[in-house]
């Protein structure tokens, strides 16, 4: 970054001033309260009458929204407090006091679906006539299929009461061993570094730094391979554990179930992803020969190419971004300068604070907040515009009921991963050759992250999965599976002897108990993203409205619905191939590139 740049933290003080604060504390009770007469309403006999079963319906849902509204606006400080600072006892503390004080709301919502199942025809034939509850069809259609994949409400409260103490204490364990852990870096002095700091090295144009950062993180991971080992046999054996009692045949299920895809689109989407491995394999050998080396080591992936050794300053970031949201929609624009302004991002990397990005949404505060590290490349300044697509989805839909706007995993990845997009080509418009070159790489190297690199992870969890049944896992064998997952995807494109064996231990990901797979989201995102912007290039500037449609529709449809709606057939692969067309367009540009200059052109 230029000097003088200085990294903003966020301000919540609009959400919450602090766990002290008199509305903190007042939103804590009307938690409880709202819980327990949820609870009380849900004992509720049906009537005979279908307008007043309606209502009792309409009311039900009502009191839900409210609850679910305080549970996930608190929820969403408390973890936000937490990321910046996972040392801070206070936030862990009340982390684990609004899981406790959620208990009842996780009990609501499964009597909810319960007593809905009880008079499942009445409540299809509302959801299609009563002028009320139109609107919540998708909903209720959706609760009466998840109440054939739950257990009983006594079983399903213990679970979610033991996950507190066992799944979830498992995946906090490895989220605060992943943002405080270090590796020496100068024997010289005694410094050292985090994994978060090593990793970022990994965009060094030194190419002994990458390999030194890379060593010193392996060394760093080896060093915590036991307790993460133990934390991911405690998420998956929970996990599996407590789906087989739900009914679920396989963990993939019922992630292709909370992303909203059938399997006929999962396998279609996998079935492309493999498909365009040699093509991938083509873009790794043709970036060996911009670096001058026989073949790229795992710590090649993010090496910079022509001038993306460029430090952008973050007011250069932020002025870049605004300017491409509002060429594609002014109100997009706005809304992103809102979010520079008012302190909603939080970009400066410290110890204690988590490593990646993410982006988090107030249901009460009708606002978000976006963590990344920033480090003045141009991946930061992408990651930045990912995560606002995801804040732009939330503003699009804020206004809707809460259970109309809860998307799934593959079409929250769509939003930013379209914010991405048209950073990307609004940097192409005035790039020369050199910084052409380095645009197209950068694109391709993202898209070998999100198809290749999400191709092993997802290998490497369907492995995890049918091992686990079977016991646990030494993290040596974690390492093998993750080797063995990045063979069969990255094949010669990467040296076999320098690739990532601990790269189970840095992906949060796979330490959630409730969101299982969730890596191939990320690539229906992109190519997902991949349509929309070539309609978006066909209609120009009528466009914009049509995507704001399209937003406010994930939270009320399928992600096969959403597709129509836009004009795709998910099911088939054609549609997943269109997108790797794209990327095949930029692998031959590349190749171009790369021999003009190389001929002096």
């Amino acid at each position: 970054m230029s000097a003088g740049s200085k990294l903003p933290r966020w301000n919540l003080n609009s959400v919450y001033a602090s766990f002290d604060a008199p509305e903190y504390i007042r939103d804590k009770e009307l938690l409880a309260e709202h819980a327990n007469k949820l609870l009380i309403q849900l004992e509720q006999p049906w009537p005979e009458d279908a307008s007043q079963a309606a209502r009792l319906i309409l009311s039900w849902i009502h009191s839900y929204e409210d609850t679910t509204d305080l549970a996930e606006n608190l929820e969403a400080y408390a973890s936000a407090v937490y990321t910046t600072d996972t040392r801070n006892s206070r936030a862990l503390n009340e982390i684990n006091s609004l899981e406790a004080l959620s208990l009842p709301l996780g009990k609501a919502s499964v009597i909810l679906r319960s007593r809905l199942a009880e008079q499942a025809e009445l409540v299809q034939n509302l959801a299609e006539k009563d002028e009320n509850l139109v609107e919540y069809r998708f909903f209720l259609k959706d609760a009466l299929t998840r109440a054939k994949y739950q257990m009983a409400p006594e079983l399903e409260d213990l679970a979610n009461d033991l996950a507190r103490s066992g799944g979830d204490a498992w995946s906090r364990l490895q989220e605060a061993i992943s943002s405080t852990v270090s590796a020496e870096w100068d024997p010289a002095t005694g410094e050292k570094k985090t994994v978060i700091a090593l990793r970022d090295l990994a965009h060094d144009p030194d190419r002994s730094i990458r390999e030194r950062a890379y060593r010193a993180e392996l060394a760093a991971w080896e060093s915590m391979k036991i307790p993460l080992a133990a934390s991911l046999n405690g998420v998956k054996g929970f996990a599996i554990t407590v789906d087989k009692r739900r009914g679920w045949q396989s963990a993939l299920d019922k992630a292709a179930y909370q992303s909203r895809i059938t399997r006929k689109t999962l396998d279609a989407l996998i079935s492309v992803m493999e498909g365009s491995l040699p093509l991938f394999r083509r873009y790794l050998k043709a970036k060996s020969r911009i670096l001058g080396i026989e073949r790229c080591a795992f710590y090649d992936l993010f090496a910079p190419v022509g001038r993306a050794t460029k430090k952008w300053s973050w007011e250069e970031s932020r002025d870049f971004i605004i300017d491409k949201f509002s060429a594609f929609d002014p109100a997009m624009g706005n809304f992103a300068r809102h979010a520079f302004t008012f302190s909603w991002i939080d970009a400066e990397g410290r110890e204690g604070k988590i490593g990646g990005a993410y982006c988090t949404d107030f249901p009460l505060a009708k606002e978000s907040r976006i963590l990344c590290n920033f480090e003045g490349s141009f991946d930061s300044v992408t990651t930045v515009a990912h995560e606002l697509g995801h804040a732009w989805h939330h503003e699009v839909i804020k206004d809707l009921p809460s259970t109309l706007t809860a998307y799934p995993m593959t079409l929250a990845e769509t939003a930013s991963t379209f914010a991405e997009t048209i950073i990307l080509e609004g940097a192409l418009k005035t790039a020369d050759t050199q910084e052409r070159l380095s645009l197209i790489e950068g694109s391709l190297k993202d898209a070998c992250q999100i198809i290749v690199d999400i191709l092993s992870r997802f290998y490497f969890e369907r492995s995890v999965f049918e091992r686990r049944e079977q016991g646990e896992l030494s993290a040596e064998e974690f390492c093998t599976l993750m080797k063995e997952a990045q063979l069969a995807t990255y094949g010669d494109g990467l040296n076999p002897d320098l690739l990532h064996p601990y790269m189970w231990a840095v992906k949060s990901h796979y330490y959630s108990t409730g969101l299982a797979f969730y890596n191939f989201p990320y690539a229906f995102g992109q190519l997902f993203a991949y349509g929309l912007y070539s309609r978006a290039r066909e209609q120009g500037s009528a466009f914009a409205e049509t995507y704001k449609e399209i937003l406010r529709l994930t939270g009320r449809a399928s992600a096969e619905d959403v597709g129509k709606a836009a004009g795709f057939n998910l099911e088939g692969p054609e549609f997943w191939q269109n997108g790797i067309n794209l990327i095949a367009e930029r692998v031959t540009e590349l190749e171009t590139l790369i021999q003009n200059l190389e001929e002096g052109k």
